[in-house]
């Protein structure tokens, strides 16, 4: 039986520094704040909240001010990050009536608040195989404010604030473990989400005499009713500790939410204009854009709109089959972009589609790479 998700509701960062967050979402990415935790909430809670909005995706941001604090307790066990994904559902009641009976572990009772004009705010947090990281589920009925004790900034929560990049929605999420059979288990029998693609390879494969090198298998899940995806990735032997799957948890402490993809119209503008607002992107091999015309054919896109010279210099991946495609990059992790360990290593996607709802084998591995090879320069 279905949840009744609807779709992203929020995600929720914690970071030791408030203000860069603040900078990199409305200078960065052309977010704007929407909302903040009220002066009570603030006092109750000991941490400060903001909200920033670009058409529909909701991105709260706390930092601690009491080692009390969630916050707080959260950034002793781990660098910033994700700390919590909500979901819109239809009905709450519904929603919890076949978590629990699945096995679904709820954090407390469920928050109920009523606002002047009669809207309703529900909400049930549950916990998750992904260490520290809960999911929330929502169900807003008329309600206009963010949540209880939030209040408005500039237009508001309610408004959808036009972004000069597009963005309005999240792809996906993906998440890292060292073993994934218990999410993906989890997904499927708590969530009753259904497999929808599946991956693993090794760079060995490339390579065979090289003394490293590493791979990944991944599975993402989907809620087929809302389109709600999310990836899952775990280490391949051998070299299983070299693996930036592995180098992955090992930051953060934990199991975790990698990233989280913004779906954009317009990923060349995107990326040109990002680039010149500072973001700095992974980088992919010169070897992935000579493979690609070959790569293509094969694959039988022939009618790709944009100048692969172009993808090429801006270093955008493409991948797809039978003439549907997607374009996507990937920014550097907030610990490089920062230079900060404590940053975090969460980064963002920006994914254009063109007909293809799948995630590419090649995107996939160039990536996986790229990240790898980025890693080692860190290191040497």
């Amino acid at each position: 039986m279905s949840l009744g998700i609807l779709g992203y509701d929020s995600m929720h960062f914690v970071v030791e520094n408030l203000e860069r967050s603040h900078a990199f979402y409305t200078q960065k990415l052309d977010f704007k704040e929407v909302a903040r935790a009220s002066q009570s909430l603030v006092a109750r809670s000991g941490q400060q909240s903001l909200v920033f909005g670009a058409g529909g995706v909701r991105v709260v941001v706390s930092s601690p001010l009491t080692q009390q604090s969630k916050a707080a307790r959260f950034l002793r066990r781990h660098p910033a990050g994700v700390m919590s994904l909500s979901f819109l559902v239809e009905d709450l009641d519904k929603t919890i009536s076949v978590l629990e009976p699945r096995g679904g572990t709820l954090l407390a009772e469920p928050l109920l608040e009523r606002d002047e004009n009669g809207g309703s705010y529900r909400s049930v947090e549950i916990a998750t195989p992904l260490g520290d990281v809960a999911f929330r589920f929502v169900e807003r009925r008329n309600y206009r404010k963010f949540a209880p004790s939030f209040e408005d900034v500039g237009d508001g929560h309610s408004a959808r604030p036009d972004n000069k990049f597009g963005i309005a929605t999240i792809d996906h999420a993906t998440s890292n473990g060292l073993t994934m059979q218990p999410i993906i288990a989890w997904y499927r029998d708590v969530l009753g989400f259904e497999p929808f693609w599946e991956i693993s390879f090794h760079t060995e494969d490339v390579a065979k005499q090289r003394a490293s090198g590493s791979g990944l298998r991944s599975i993402v899940m989907w809620d087929p009713k809302s389109g709600v995806k999310f990836a899952t990735n775990e280490p391949m032997r051998p070299h299983f500790r070299d693996s930036q799957i592995w180098k992955f948890v090992d930051d953060n402490a934990g199991s975790g939410v990698q990233h989280v993809a913004f779906a954009v119209g317009d990923i060349i503008a995107t990326v040109q204009e990002l680039r010149r607002r500072g973001v700095d992107f992974m980088r992919t091999p010169k070897s992935y854009f000579e493979d690609l015309p070959a790569r293509l054919e094969q694959l039988g896109i022939r009618n790709v709109a944009q100048e692969i010279s172009v993808l090429e210099r801006e270093e955008i991946l493409l991948d797809g089959a039978h003439d549907k495609y997607m374009l996507q990059i990937f920014m550097r992790e907030a610990s490089v972009l920062y230079d900060d360990s404590r940053a975090g290593p969460f980064f963002y996607e920006v994914i254009q589609r063109a007909g293809d709802e799948g995630f590419g084998y090649g995107n996939f591995r160039a990536l996986f790479e790229s990240i790898e090879r980025a890693q080692k320069t860190a290191t040497s």
